[in-house]
């Protein structure tokens, strides 16, 4: 007779990805905190900086990075075809490589127009977390061509908690950065 399992072992994946999740999204949540406080203090600064964003951009690239969770999700379905899962896990990289390829030109337009890091406490933010979550974005596409590379069902599992880990933070960042106003 087995003994029932615990709570940590009903839980997908490995506790210390679960441990580093639950880290950065607390890091991302603070610093969102901040903007939203840093909002009430001064709102027609953030709303005459976030009109300079490229919103259109940001959509595409929400619907860019949802569609490659999709994928690695698929991806760990598809763990018993190795070369399945591998195509999947291919695809999802691809997107993030999209999406960041759109975050590139986004960053460069508004580099051209003379808008840093320094212009305001909006720019200090955006740049902020949208580059710390491009630097996650970056990570994982590295962390799905591993996986990619030997599709054990265990790290499928992990570079997906991953990489969902990266959609969640950016369906947080997208409508504080760029919609709510």
């Amino acid at each position: 007779m087995s003994r029932p399992r615990s709570l940590v072992e009903e839980f997908p994946g490995e506790l210390i990805m679960w441990v580093l999740i639950v880290s950065e999204l607390a890091v991302f949540c603070v610093c969102l905190l901040i903007l939203l406080a840093l909002r009430l203090i001064d709102p027609e600064l953030f709303a005459q900086s976030q009109d300079q964003l490229h919103r259109a951009a940001a959509g595409i690239n929400t619907v860019v990075l949802v569609s490659s969770g999709y994928l690695a999700a698929r991806a760990v379905a598809a763990v018993p075809r190795p070369l399945a899962a591998r195509g999947w896990l291919l695809g999802a990289a691809g997107l993030g490589m999209v999406f960041l390829g759109l975050k590139s030109v986004e960053y460069a337009d508004a580099i051209s127009k003379g808008i840093g890091v320094e212009t305001n406490a909006f720019f200090t933010f955006y740049y902020l977390l949208t580059g710390f979550h491009a630097a996650h974005v970056a990570a994982g596409i590295v962390i799905l061509l591993l996986v990619a590379f030997r599709p054990q069902p265990a790290a499928v599992q992990a570079g997906a908690q991953f990489w969902h880990m990266v959609d969640l933070v950016w369906m947080l960042l997208f409508p504080v950065i760029y919609l709510l106003q």
